[in-house]
């Protein structure tokens, strides 16, 4: 964790004083713009500033008056679990117009402000640029009019912009993720799993129109995280005489044996001729070619509604940012946007990503659609590409020599299934013969291996090879195993590390070992996220959301609530930040009794004024002996007469529920990329009849770090891991801490808060940006 350029809090405090910030949100709608919103708020006035809200978007800031209010530390309570804006979006044709920027600079200025946050999509932003830009020129209008004096113009000479973009459509050139698109992902794909069991019930085909009119990020991620049979969107029209093709897919699953058949289409979708496709008649056509029972379900503005999810309420990271950035601007700095590139904020040139999201959508109106999808970036071209391979490919012309055996180790996880599935289909797909191995290295010990032509349900166990090293050979040798992929969690990656360190005194154990990381706990080294912590941390927001919202009737209570992850609080930490907790308690960031009594007395504080309610996590292992109970007890007793206290342990609700669209797509994405690695290492390792991989390259995890996917040895991984705690030295999301206690308004240093870096957007910059 490089600390280039750390913050001083005092230094920052200096640095806000005096200054005043707005904050708007604009033009559509979508979930996390509040988290967006709270963030700003609670930053500026952290640091001295004044924050005030802009009601209605441009309108309320062309329109002043009491569109124009001055925040407090509790104006923004109670919202990050709120979908939309509370306050208000809303087109402004006015503010188009120079009459219009001419109010709202006068409207600025009245109240001292001249630091903008702007949160919304790419018009929106361009339209704070512009409104930088004339700024001078509209002040010296003013002085001239006699509606502000020299003096006043003088000390407001210049707009600080910074934006962040709020858009569920995942069209924002430069920034991995945009606020929303997440939340409109769960939307989208809890109506599919409805739609899947009607459509199975009765053999129906459904056609499903998702929100994307100049964008198919929804409906690609949406299809590959379904396995929908077929997808339109508006950058990769389909060739002329898509109707058989499609027809024929249709028909070839049904005689496979499926009862139902998924068709994705972008509202934007077009043929290869620009004419537009429509859900209507893709689904009159395949009434007409094939007979089947069709329906059509527009999802609509249901996308756009809802809980934000945890993913788009973590990126509060991203308002944070924004008030550092503007608090460090200069007159000669550019305007910028704050985005996301692998897990932390970057700062963007406003206007270069502007510009580059057009040249998206020339290129498509000039047919130049290969160019359009380099252009979405690297994480959309490898969706699509890897869509591509999982739906249209064909069987192989004859079977290889290799055979993989697939196990399932330690404790499950949301996604295990997806990259199952895909590994699966893949390795049968390139010949490979594949095996099943239950009950994880014990079931490979046990000879619980069974040979699959088709996806299948593979039970897990956490126990280790070690004690059954000579079981697991036999069975190696016995059942011709080629290769092996064990999806697991820390069990995962300990029992392969013992495999390969076992290499010494068996033969049979140089094969090709992969690693999917599969745990809540998100603790396998070598990755920065493992399947299911996703799911695990969104399982764990929405039951603290439901205890939250209990005590809306209830007059002063805290709860304490345990969250599972071992020794490793990323669950706790990330949840903490999800649902604004005043406190999480982790085994990485030690407490003592101090601690413990700062934070009750920071709670009885609290309670004297408007906020009534209070929430404290706890990862299960974060203390020895300050145990659940213990902190119930301590907290009970010391804020007698002041608050009541309840304690709620999460448990195993933490592990069940259906997969978030993000592990879905993680696990899918992770499944091809393991069986194309283990293809190749097969290729290059297979002399004289045999596999022989003895190097430590042959035993890898495969992980997510940033954004680019690698391959790290295991035995490399062993001096970055502590194995008598179970999870990696150093970890990346460490570094949100800072940011989780000031949001609860405590005085945090900032020294391990590394500012966003400035990344240029350009063609280049895209075309390298190997993306996930």
């Amino acid at each position: 964790q490089v600390n280039m350029s750390s913050m001083d809090l005092e230094k920052l405090k200096m640095t806000g004083a005096g200054r005043a910030i707005a904050v708007l949100t604009s033009g559509g709608d979508a979930q996390g713009m509040n988290a967006a919103v709270r963030a700003v708020t609670r930053m500026g006035i952290y640091v001295g500033a004044k924050v005030y809200l802009i009601h209605e978007g441009y309108q309320g800031l062309v329109d002043g008056g009491d569109n124009i209010k001055l925040a407090h530390w509790h104006s923004v309570t109670n919202i990050i679990q709120l979908g939309g804006t509370v306050i208000g979006s809303a087109r402004c044709k006015t503010f188009t117009t120079r009459e219009g920027r001419l109010a709202a600079a006068f409207n600025l200025v009245k109240k001292g402000v001249t630091n903008l946050c702007v949160c919304g999509g790419d018009g929106s932003l361009t339209g704070a640029n512009i409104f930088r830009s004339e700024w001078s020129g509209l002040l010296a209008e003013l002085v001239q009019k006699g509606r502000i004096t020299d003096t006043l113009a003088k000390q407001h000479d210049h707009l600080n912009i910074v934006g962040l973009v709020g858009s569920i459509d995942n069209d924002f050139c430069g920034t991995d993720m945009t606020i929303g698109a997440d939340s409109a992902l769960h939307r989208i794909m809890e109506i599919i799993d409805a739609i899947m069991t009607t459509a199975q019930s009765h053999q129906r085909t459904f056609v499903l129109e998702v929100m994307g009119r100049h964008c198919g990020y929804l409906a690609l991620v949406s299809a590959l995280a379904s396995g929908a049979d077929w997808l339109f969107i508006p950058e990769t029209p389909p060739q002329e005489g898509w109707e058989d093709l499609m027809c024929s897919r249709l028909e070839g699953s049904r005689v496979k044996g499926s009862r139902l058949n998924i068709i994705i289409v972008a509202e934007g979708a077009i043929d290869i001729n620009g004419k537009p496709i429509s859900s209507n008649y893709i689904k009159d056509l395949v009434v007409k070619r094939l007979g089947y029972d069709t329906r059509v379900t527009v999802l609509g503005h249901v996308q756009r509604g809802g809980t934000p999810s945890a993913f788009d309420r973590i990126l509060v990271s991203l308002g944070v940012e924004a008030v550092i950035a503007l608090l460090e601007a200069s007159p000669e700095t550019p305007a910028c946007v704050i985005g996301l590139s692998g897990n932390h904020p970057v700062r963007l040139p406003l206007m270069e990503c502007v510009e580059m999201t057009k040249l998206v959508q020339t290129a498509m109106n000039e047919k130049k659609f290969d160019e359009a999808v380099k252009l979405r970036g690297g994480s959309f071209e490898n969706n699509l590409n890897i869509y591509k391979l999982l739906a249209y490919q064909k069987p192989a012309p004859s079977e290889s020599n290799f055979s993989l055996a697939i196990l399932n180790v330690g404790a499950p996880a949301a996604g295990m299934n997806a990259a199952v599935r895909s590994a699966v289909r893949l390795a049968l797909a390139h010949g490979h013969k594949v095996y099943a191995v239950n009950d994880g290295f014990q079931g490979l010990a046990n000879g619980e291996v069974h040979f699959i032509s088709n996806i299948c349900f593979i039970s897990y166990f956490r126990t280790l090879p070690d004690k059954q090293m000579e079981k697991v050979v036999e069975n190696i040798t016995k059942f011709s195993i080629s290769a092996l992929l064990v999806i697991g969690g820390f069990e995962g990656y300990e029992g392969v590390l013992q495999l390969f360190e076992a290499r010494c005194h068996y033969d049979e154990l140089c094969i090709p070992m992969c690693v999917i990381p599969a745990t809540i706990s998100n603790n396998v080294p070598g990755t920065d996220f493992s399947l299911g912590a996703d799911t695990a941390v969104n399982a764990a927001m929405e039951s603290c959301d439901k205890i939250k919202q209990s005590a809306s009737g209830t007059k002063r209570r805290v709860f304490v609530v345990e969250t599972m992850g071992g020794f490793c609080g990323y669950l706790a930490t990330s949840t903490g930040i999800a649902v604004g907790a005043d406190a999480a308690y982790i085994f990485e960031d030690p407490i003592n009794i101090h601690d413990l009594t700062t934070n009750v007395e920071h709670l009885a504080e609290k309670m004297k004024k408007d906020i009534q309610r209070g929430l404290v996590l706890r990862n299960e292992k974060c203390h020895e002996n300050y145990t659940t109970d213990f902190i119930y007890n301590l907290y009970s007793s010391e804020g007698k007469g002041i608050f009541d206290c309840r304690v709620n342990v999460l448990g195993h609700l933490q592990q069940g529920g259906v997969p978030s669209p993000f592990d879905r797509n993680f696990g899918t994405k992770l499944g091809v990329k393991a069986v194309q690695w283990i293809s190749e290492k097969l290729t290059e390792t297979f002399r004289q009849g045999r596999v022989f991989a003895n190097s430590s390259d042959t035993a890898c995890v495969l992980g997510l770090n940033r954004k680019v996917t690698s391959f790290t040895p295991v035995t490399e991984l062993k001096d970055v891991t502590d194995f008598e705690h179970r999870m990696p030295k150093v970890q990346w999301w460490f570094n949100l801490r800072p940011m989780l206690k000031m949001l609860a308004k405590y005085q945090t240093s900032f020294c391990e808060y590394v500012p966003g870096e400035i990344e240029h957007v350009t063609k280049r910059s895209i075309s390298i940006d190997c993306g996930f």
